[in-house]
């Protein structure tokens, strides 16, 4: 069965990418969103499986954005990708319950790299 996944991230020019380099993934995109506020919404209404989550986004950002997916659904797979290159972000956000963490800007080869690692944890291989 196809994974659910969300693409969330101000900028629709690497909403565009990520999920082009997650064409030939069993992933069914089932929404994309410009910010936190618009992404608790959708985890809400859509109950996605897994979320790529900016951190940096207008409105709500996305630690608290992913704070929120945790309380409405703990399994959620999110997956972290950011331009902030602190690391300490990136401690909290897996603190927090990311599953995942990457840095922009992001090529297909760390992203498919990435997505193989967190689908495989998932499906308990």
């Amino acid at each position: 069965m196809k994974k659910r996944l969300l693409i969330v991230d101000d900028s629709s020019v690497m909403r565009r990418t990520i999920e082009k380099n997650l064409e030939n993934y069993d992933l069914e995109i089932i929404g994309q969103a410009a910010n936190g506020v618009e992404a608790v919404q959708m985890v809400m209404d859509k109950k996605p499986d897994v979320v790529t989550l900016d951190i940096t986004m207008p409105e709500m950002d996305g630690i608290a954005c992913l704070e929120e997916i945790m309380r409405i659904n703990p399994e959620t797979k999110v997956m972290i990708i950011t331009a902030l290159a602190d690391k300490l972000t990136g401690l909290i956000a897996l603190d927090r319950g990311a599953r995942g963490f990457m840095y922009k800007p992001v090529n297909s080869d760390d992203l498919s790299r990435a997505f193989d690692k967190l689908l495989k944890r998932e499906d308990g291989e």
